[in-house]
């Protein structure tokens, strides 16, 4: 356990690297059964989809992290959006990816991101029926001891360094999709999981993706991630997507951006697709 005085070591990293996988894993099997059965639907507010297999990770996510890290605190998609105030907080997405769960697509995935004073400094992401595990620790400005990396199932991650071609992908998400001009340089791809369409940039099978409605939850872990691999973040909003400010809700605010897997592959993207 961290204490609100404490500094974390080497030592707390890799503790806490273990603690989120195995947690992962193990939600990840239930959902998979889940996956396997019902999963019925109902619809939130905002008009998207939820389904009893959100809920009960959520709260199972929640609590487990809460019993280890007591003094952090928490925001995730299917709970409380306010971002609390203290040093330390777990931004989670349960399932990322609910579309395609309740459809049967086997492309979604548990999202778990540590922020330290509002910025995102550890990620993980699970994608339960691939079996693929992709994290990333990145220090940023924080000063935290911490090295910055990328990994895909254990293996170190980073971009691309290919060019633009017709034998190349990038992804687009299903509202950004409309700004998709023809020809496009890339083949393009439309997976239904916003954290899967950035990670995959940062694994190298993508050159760049836009996301248009990313909710710091969708964000969270696969912003280190992307960090950690080397690829370039553009925010297509007026403000940035971090860090996250104390007593903001953070339920209603999108993050639109574009990632490459270089800055000057940024420029050309943009002009591209006309943002």
């Amino acid at each position: 356990m961290l204490s609100a005085m404490t500094m974390p070591d080497r030592a707390f990293w890799t503790e806490t690297l273990d603690f989120i996988a195995a947690l992962a894993q193990r939600v990840g099997e239930q959902l998979l059964q889940d996956f396997a059965g019902d999963r019925a639907t109902t619809e939130k507010a905002d008009g998207s989809l939820l389904t009893r297999s959100d809920t009960w990770a959520d709260a199972t996510l929640k609590a487990a992290v809460q019993e280890r890290f007591p003094e952090h605190g928490l925001l995730s998609e299917e709970g409380n959006h306010d971002f609390p105030a203290g040093d330390w907080c777990w931004v989670i997405d349960p399932i990322d990816g609910t579309t395609n769960f309740s459809y049967g697509i086997p492309i979604w995935g548990i999202s778990i991101g540590l922020l330290y004073r509002g910025w995102p400094v550890f990620g993980y992401l699970y994608y339960p029926p691939t079996r693929e595990a992709c994290w990333g620790f990145w220090p940023g400005e924080t000063g935290l001891d911490l090295e910055p990396g990328a990994f895909y199932n254990g293996r170190p991650a980073r971009v691309t360094s290919a060019d633009p071609g017709p034998n190349k992908t990038f992804s687009f998400c299903t509202r950004s999709v409309e700004f998709l001009p023809r020809p496009f340089t890339c083949k393009v791809r439309s997976l239904g999981s916003a954290s899967y369409n950035l990670m995959a940039v940062a694994i190298g099978s993508m050159l760049g993706a836009y996301e248009l409605t990313p909710k710091a939850w969708d964000i969270a872990a696969v912003w280190v991630i992307l960090q950690g691999a080397g690829a370039t973040w553009i925010s297509l909003a007026d403000y940035p997507p971090f860090p996250l400010e104390p007593g903001q809700n953070y339920g209603r605010r999108s993050n639109p951006c574009l990632i490459a897997s270089r800055p000057e592959l940024a420029d050309f993207f943009r002009q591209e697709i006309g943002i």
